[in-house]
């Protein structure tokens, strides 16, 4: 019984370890964000929670418009994660069960534009933005955002495996069309993939920096990223302030985690039991 007890104890040493190491970086941000910068570069360091938060956040606000920045934040992240979500899993639902004229060709032109740099195409993408006239606006964040190759390759996928093709066949006897196929047969068992796309898009939208930095160019329309990055310009940095900024920018990422996992992970679990 000791030896099998034993036994138990070592994984969770390990997995206890291994949330120590994940979560300190998150703690070390709330101690620098909780006290000044001389307390930051106290030596030995100060890690317990300070009770300067207030005044640090006090400073962000006078420096940047943060809850400005935020709100367009909120719109970005928000309708880019909506439109990824239909657009890719309507294109991923199409390649995984639907033949087609080409498809095996438009499929590897996707898997080649998944793995070519984000970067090459910030130049003729900024081009396009000047054109359409859309440079220094909102849309010229989401449009471009809304379908991406690794969410529809992500989402194909899935749906291979997670949507049998005797449902499908059943739902065409019923007199289904391909649209409430795809919305009333595959969206209801895709939905673990989907919260996953979902949350990937998210976060990725709500932290994106290099695309916004180039293409808004209109002070009141700026991300919260760009944003806090003209916190850190000054030759005097305010590291303190820095980090309560951070903070509250992470904020709703850690909200938005805690309210959609809990549902993700019963979905996975469902599908699991299916399968």
């Amino acid at each position: 019984m000791r030896a099998n007890r034993f036994r138990g104890l070592g994984p969770h040493l390990v997995l206890l370890v291994g949330v120590a190491i994940s979560v300190f970086p998150f703690y070390w941000m709330i101690v620098m964000a909780t006290n000044t910068t001389s307390d930051i570069y106290r030596y030995p360091p100060k890690l317990t929670i300070g009770g300067e938060l207030a005044t640090n956040l006090s400073h962000v606000f006078e420096k940047i418009h943060f809850f400005a920045a935020m709100g367009n934040t909120i719109v970005v992240a928000v309708s880019t994660t909506v439109l990824v979500l239909f657009f890719d899993s309507l294109a991923a639902f199409t390649f995984a069960k639907f033949d087609f004229p080409g498809k095996r060709i438009l499929f590897a032109l996707l898997i080649g534009i998944f793995m070519l740099p984000a970067q090459l195409s910030l130049i003729p993408q900024f081009i396009t933005m000047v054109k359409l006239g859309w440079a220094g606006q909102l849309q010229a964040l989401i449009v471009p955002a809304a379908a991406n190759a690794f969410g529809i390759f992500w989402m194909r996928q899935y749906i291979t495996g997670a949507v049998p093709d005797d449902l499908l066949d059943a739902a065409r006897l019923d007199g289904c069309g391909f649209f409430r196929q795809y919305w009333h047969v595959a969206l209801p068992t895709i939905r673990p993939g989907l919260a996953f796309l979902g949350i990937y898009t998210f976060i990725a939208a709500w932290n994106d920096y290099v695309w916004p930095l180039i293409v808004l160019v209109n002070p009141d329309q700026l991300t919260l990223q760009v944003a806090l990055s003209q916190l850190n310009r000054s030759y005097n940095q305010d590291y303190s302030m820095i980090m309560a900024a951070a903070l509250l920018a992470v904020a709703p990422l850690v909200i938005m985690f805690v309210l959609v996992a809990r549902n993700f992970i019963a979905d996975a679990v469902k599908g699991a039991v299916r399968g």
